[in-house]
């Protein structure tokens, strides 16, 4: 650490740090996470927190990607400071109008003979690693076309022969002090000269980043483990460029519950997947950050401000971080329990749209169901309150409250408590439904209803509240019957009690 305080110190505190996401997918939880912990380390030490969108990957770059990456990061409050839409001084921010920038980096690498064009064939590279594999090598670049003449060079260009760029990789050790990890030494010569580009339009991404990093004078950059094999090729390239390097800190991976690498077999592995599962953006927020970082005492619950004000690199672990639902569906459950039911709304309204539980009318906060009944913003406000305590993300609150909205369906066994008749059931529910009739409307709530039941029944009470329940909702698990009756009303309740007692006719 004693590196990373003395380069810090030099740079007067002026932290910079990028997130660089390549646009040929949708944003990754790994990826979410990464851009995470650069804003909180730019915003603990008053830094600058930078955009930078690496679309070289001209066939796999799609502006479907770009604009999930751009709206996943503003979703999670991780609004950054220079970059698309915004700008900034170290411009333009999309790798694929740099391209100048990168030719300008190549023509002055060949002509200082630091690199070179490579005008092997891909069946010669291919035959090339066949026979290397063959002996049990690890293989590399043998470099035929090192030291090609100028003639020779010359005559190839004029054939038009496909060329790529590769760089005169010095046989040497890199070391660079991990700001997580400590002393990191590579070997170059076990590289051979690698790719930088694939003519003079293509440049590849050890290039592309080593070279931006240098032009919008990035101080920090944090990334996942799995880059650390590229580290030591882009350190390379800015020496050989007289760029001094950026700070290196890589973070774990994120690991499954079987310690492998988290994929789609784990679950959903897109931040989108999350959102539109119904996962609060505060709830991705406090996770993501805990996984793989701790604070000093044993809190857990963060909001993004306390976590800027908290973060700091010296507390993140080297050992991959294991993504466990559970705990998502834990830290969800408290922030649905803390949101106020009016930002909460048109989040829950969103599920109910889709499933086509309900549709907007033209009138503001009015909301008609697909048999025509027409539901307030009040009315959703109740069924919200009763369920949110129920559920772990706002998916699930279209099955646990359809019934507030429809018509429930179901067969009459679902009506029997235990080994009680279908006889005994049905005067149950008369019983029940005489003493509903007596409550006026205006009085009508969970606790008169509570009152006026609970004289009919003795010792067993689930012989009168299972079917109560279930002939409200259809459903064999939900609240209580005197909540749900509360909000369907008295003439809905009515009506649905009498639903099932002539099912237990037929």
């Amino acid at each position: 650490m004693e590196a990373y305080q003395q380069k810090f110190e030099q740079l007067n505190g002026a932290v910079r740090v990028r997130f660089a996401p390549s646009p040929t997918g949708f944003l990754h939880i790994g990826s979410a996470r990464t851009a995470l912990f650069n804003y909180l380390f730019a915003k603990a030490n008053n830094g600058i927190f930078i955009l930078r969108i690496e679309d070289t990957d001209r066939e796999r770059s799609l502006k479907i990607y770009e604009d999930d990456i751009l709206e996943g990061l503003k979703w999670l409050g991780l609004n950054w400071d220079e970059g698309p839409e915004i700008g900034g001084d170290y411009g333009p921010y999309y790798q694929s109008q740099r391209i100048e920038i990168y030719q300008q980096y190549l023509e002055r690498l060949i002509s200082e003979d630091k690199a070179y064009r490579c005008f092997c064939t891909k069946e010669e590279l291919t035959a090339l690693k066949q026979e290397m594999q063959s002996r049990g090598e690890i293989y590399k670049y043998n470099g035929k076309c090192r030291n090609l003449t100028n003639q020779e060079i010359e005559s190839n260009l004029k054939e038009n022969k496909p060329f790529i760029v590769r760089l005169k990789t010095p046989s040497i050790k890199v070391t660079f002090n991990d700001l997580i990890r400590g002393k990191i030494t590579s070997d170059l010569s076990l590289l051979g000269d690698f790719t930088i580009s694939r003519g003079f339009n293509e440049p590849l991404y050890n290039f592309t980043a080593a070279i931006d990093d240098y032009e919008m004078k990035i101080t920090q950059v944090i990334r996942g483990e799995d880059h650390i094999p590229n580290t030591s090729k882009q350190i390379i390239i800015q020496q050989l460029l007289g760029f001094d390097s950026p700070l290196y800190a890589h973070i774990p991976l994120i690991l499954g519950p079987d310690r492998s690498k988290l994929s789609k077999r784990h679950g959903a592995t897109s931040l989108k997947n999350y959102k539109e599962d119904g996962y609060l953006s505060e709830a991705l927020v406090n996770f993501l950050a805990l996984l793989g970082w701790h604070s000093s005492s044993d809190r857990e619950i963060y909001s993004l401000e306390e976590l800027c004000r908290e973060f700091s690199l010296d507390r993140v672990q080297k050992s991959g971080a294991i993504f466990n639902i559970n705990k998502l569906d834990w830290f969800n459950h408290y922030y649905l329990g803390k949101k106020d039911l009016n930002d909460l709304l048109p989040q829950a309204l969103e599920f109910y749209f889709k499933e086509n539980i309900l549709k907007p009318k033209e009138e503001e906060w009015l909301f008609e169901s697909a048999s025509g009944e027409v539901f307030d913003k009040n009315y959703l406000f109740k069924v919200l309150s009763l369920l949110i305590e129920r559920i772990k993300k706002l998916s699930q609150l279209v099955e646990l409250s359809d019934f507030f909205f429809k018509e429930p369906q179901y067969n009459s066994d679902l009506l029997i408590w235990r080994d009680v008749t279908k006889e005994k059931i049905k005067e149950n529910l008369e019983k029940m439904l005489e003493k509903i009739n007596e409550i006026k409307e205006e009085d009508f709530t969970k606790e008169n209803l509570e009152k006026a039941i609970m004289v009919l029944y003795q010792d067993d009470r689930g012989e009168f509240l299972w079917p109560l329940r279930a002939c409200l909702t259809g459903k064999e698990s939900s609240p209580g019957p005197f909540e749900i009756a509360e909000i369907l009303g008295k003439e809905k309740t009515i009506k649905r009690i009498n639903y099932a007692i002539n099912l237990l006719e037929k």
